[in-house]
């Protein structure tokens, strides 16, 4: 029996914009570096662990298929020839097993695309580390899985207690049948024929309620105004911003979450304003390294913002919006870096940025694939940010993978054309962690970057 248009999920445009942005260069997966207290489990326990909970995360054993003569956005199906082993990894790191040695093995797992044939996400299980201790690599396409989505989906593997109650057991799971393309096309002209009535229902609400309408589309217009005008005044030309190859390199750096909490409480701003403070401060000094000119010289970062209301977490595919921070890297002091990040954050925030990034994005729900794949490349145009710095909050508590107690996690982004850094921070477990994403040959220094936090964040301590 042929699978049918209710077994088929269709991309949105934000998730198909990830598909268009990638190139060979630019890999448009994210992922994890996780160090795992303990010897490490044997490998089929664990594809036994992560089997076990495969039924709550779908997505998992699902595959990409496209209609015929593009006529729509692509659409998740079960892949019929799902095998886990494809996907999950099994390696050793050289004796002693060094962090170093670690983050070697994740610039070669990075740098490499993911199969678009078969579901978008690898897992490697990495013995053993110094200290009696082990890792875990993971990495899934960002169409199918955004930051803010992936803390909750990423939990079902781990469990809050290190002896939990065991799990039940499951139905064997049976895919259905690959959909045909005469299928694929009844399902891309059933979508293009709601279309109307999805614009129906909402014309239908604004008739009930025009006056919020009108609030609400007066907002939508002047926030798609602001990111028109960015266009405007571009992000400078700086080293971050150059043509990048396939190789990666990643630094890893962590602090205390409390020693944010102290900066934020002493100064008033949040927890994020002190993130993009210590990014300043510490990029600052990269580029002082590298012989640029820092007086009058702002960069602007893309900072992602989720748009995902309550009760949508825990579902895959991308709820997000972005905001273009400005870092200040004209200005040496640690404090009035933070006060002008501050300000400018809260202007941001009173601002329709956001509110007229996500009008975009809905738009592009609507928009034929051509036209959305050229929408994505503007999205991600280098002329409107320097480097992409995503936030993304995580359990403040310990987490355990078959009794081993997760005690570090590092997120690692993305790069997208012509950006060689991307810096992907994450909470856990009273730490901060930050993963530094960078090109291989355009960023030789990036461990300058990633000490340069920990120095920032000390002189913000000092001060406060």
């Amino acid at each position: 029996m042929e699978a049918t248009n209710d077994s088929l999920d269709r991309l949105t445009g934000i998730d198909a914009s990830f598909l268009s942005n990638e190139n060979e260069n630019s890999h448009m997966h994210i992922g994890a570096v996780m160090i795992f207290e303990g010897p490490p489990p044997s490998y089929e326990d664990f594809v036994a662990h992560v089997e076990s909970r495969l039924p709550f995360v779908p997505r998992y054993r699902q595959k990409l298929v496209y209609p015929p003569l593009d006529a729509g956005r692509p659409l998740w199906a079960d892949d019929t020839g799902f095998s886990l082993s494809f996907h999950m990894r099994h390696t050793a790191l050289p004796s002693p097993g060094t962090e170093s040695e670690l983050i070697a093995l994740a610039n070669r797992v990075f740098s490499q695309s993911l199969d678009r044939t078969k579901p978008l996400w690898e897992m490697w299980l990495v013995q053993e580390l110094q200290d009696d201790r082990f890792a875990v690599l993971i990495k899934s396409h960002h169409a199918m899985i955004d930051g803010i989505s992936g803390v909750d989906i990423g939990t079902v593997l781990f469990d809050v207690t290190a002896n939990p109650e065991p799990a039940s057991p499951t139905e064997e799971w049976h895919p259905r049948p690959e959909p045909s393309s005469l299928n694929l096309l009844r399902r891309s002209a059933g979508d293009l024929a709601t279309t109307p009535l999805r614009l129906s229902d909402r014309l239908l609400g604004a008739v009930r309620n025009p006056q919020s309408v009108i609030d609400r589309f007066g907002d939508q217009a002047e926030g798609v105004s602001e990111i028109a005008r960015a266009f405007a005044d571009p992000a400078p030309d700086v080293p971050l911003n150059t043509d990048i190859g396939p190789h990666r390199r990643i630094a890893l750096a962590q602090a205390d979450f409390a020693d944010f909490r102290r900066i934020k409480n002493a100064f008033g701003t949040t927890v994020n304003d002190v993130v993009l403070a210590a990014v300043t401060g510490s990029v600052r000094n990269w580029l002082i390294q590298r012989g640029v000119e820092t007086e009058g010289l702002e960069l602007r970062a893309l900072v992602p913002v989720s748009v995902r209301t309550a009760d949508e977490h825990g579902q895959l595919g991308n709820k997000l919006a972005t905001m273009r921070a400005p870092l200040p890297v004209y200005e040496p002091d640690p404090v009035a870096q933070l006060e002008i990040v501050s300000a400018a954050m809260d202007g941001l925030k009173q601002s329709k940025q956001a509110l007229g990034a996500e009008t975009i994005a809905r738009l592009n729900d609507f928009a034929p694939p051509t036209l959305l794949a050229q929408a994505a490349r503007i999205n991600f145009s280098t002329r409107l940010f320097n480097l992409i710095v995503t936030n993304v909050p995580g359990p403040q508590m310990p987490l355990y993978v078959l009794g081993n107690k997760l005690q570090e996690t590092f997120p690692v982004a993305f790069l997208p054309k012509n950006h060689a850094l991307a810096i992907g921070v994450m909470s856990y477990n009273g730490q901060l962690n930050f993963g530094l994403l960078g090109d291989y040959d355009a960023m030789p220094d990036i461990k300058l970057i990633s000490d340069g936090l920990g120095k920032a964040l000390d002189e913000l301590l000092k001060a406060s």
